[in-house]
């Protein structure tokens, strides 16, 4: 059974960061190309971000800059590393693996919630 887990969620000051990671289990993630997303309250999902299975990043204007993606292979893991945090990046985020086609992917997490307030 293929499950993709994310950890790390947490509550966080504004301007602080936070780190999450997201293992796969069942599976080899270094066939794929992987992303996080996120989903706000009353908000639809956005992505954050997109890693290629070579390692090519890319952002949404929306993060760049402040947000990181990495995956390291031989532990089947992807990182999410961001900072200076504001309380808009408050949300539940996702971690998705194998893209199918446009925000279309095969496998996703159950999520973790990041929580940004003094």
């Amino acid at each position: 059974q293929v499950q993709f887990v994310e950890s790390g969620g947490d509550l966080v000051q504004p301007g602080g960061s936070l780190n999450l990671t997201c293992t796969g289990s069942g599976t080899i993630i270094g066939r794929y190309t992987m992303g996080w997303y996120r989903q706000a309250p009353g908000r639809q999902r956005e992505p954050v971000g997109t890693i290629m299975a070579g390692g090519t990043a890319f952002y949404p204007n929306s993060v760049k800059g402040r947000f990181t993606i990495s995956r390291d292979n031989a532990k089947n893991t992807m990182y999410l590393h961001m900072t200076d945090l504001k309380p808009d990046d408050t949300a539940v985020y996702y971690c998705a693996a194998d893209l199918l086609g446009s925000e279309t992917w095969r496998y996703w997490g159950q999520g973790t919630q990041v929580t940004v307030s003094s």
